[in-house]
């Protein structure tokens, strides 16, 4: 049975669909992976479709776009066939992603290393707590070091929250890939974003233990 992520926050602006694409493209790499758009906006859907007729998308990725009632029972689904799926929610709490947080083995909430994130992810971790769902927080678009980014470890750290060890950079590669359709590890596997990205899937799948 797939794991099912769902990839939330509440702020618009902190990278949620763009990670979600490049880690089901990095989960690829060694499983079957489906991803569930539920925002409004679908930007993930228009990424699929680009991605159908990218030459260099080595990796079969199912794209569904799926809301209201039907989205537990389609996600039960695809989690029988597929090792991991992944949801991109809408930037808000809504039914919807109450619905993708209820079934999700672990809710991811991207971050920018900015105290305005943290307090903007606050109803996503709420709602996680009071489903009982596992939570983790991974900073993106984040400066090498800063002594906010610093602040802020230490702020997550002392509140009890697991935040992924490893963040992804501020780096154009991410956002040109996703234009073609693809992830960064298809678009240029050998550069350090690529490398960067998979030491932050390796970090995501250690949180589920031992295959």
């Amino acid at each position: 049975m797939g794991k099912v992520i769902a990839v939330a926050q509440q702020k618009g602006g902190a990278g949620k669909t763009m990670l979600a694409a490049q880690l089901a493209v990095s989960l690829a790499e060694g499983g079957s992976v489906a991803l569930v758009d539920i925002d409004p906006q679908g930007s993930l859907t228009i990424w699929g479709k680009l991605r159908a007729a990218a030459p260099k998308a080595v990796h079969s990725i199912k794209v569904e776009t799926i809301a209201g009632w039907r989205l537990a029972s389609e996600v039960e689904k695809l989690k029988k066939s597929h090792d991991y799926v992944l949801i991109d929610t809408p930037p808000v709490i809504d039914s919807d992603a109450r619905r993708a947080i209820r079934g999700a083995d672990l809710v991811l909430v991207p971050l920018n290393p900015s105290p305005p994130d943290l307090w903007a992810a606050e109803g996503t971790l709420k709602l996680a707590a009071e489903e009982k769902r596992k939570t983790a927080l991974v900073f993106n678009r984040a400066p090498a070091a800063s002594r906010l980014r610093k602040k802020l470890e230490a702020e997550i750290s002392a509140r009890g929250l697991t935040l992924l060890s490893v963040a992804l950079a501020n780096r154009a590669g991410y956002a040109n890939a996703f234009a073609d359709g693809l992830g960064i590890t298809e678009a240029s596997p050998s550069s350090v974003a690529a490398e960067e990205l998979r030491e932050v899937t390796r970090a995501l799948k250690n949180l589920f233990g031992p295959e």
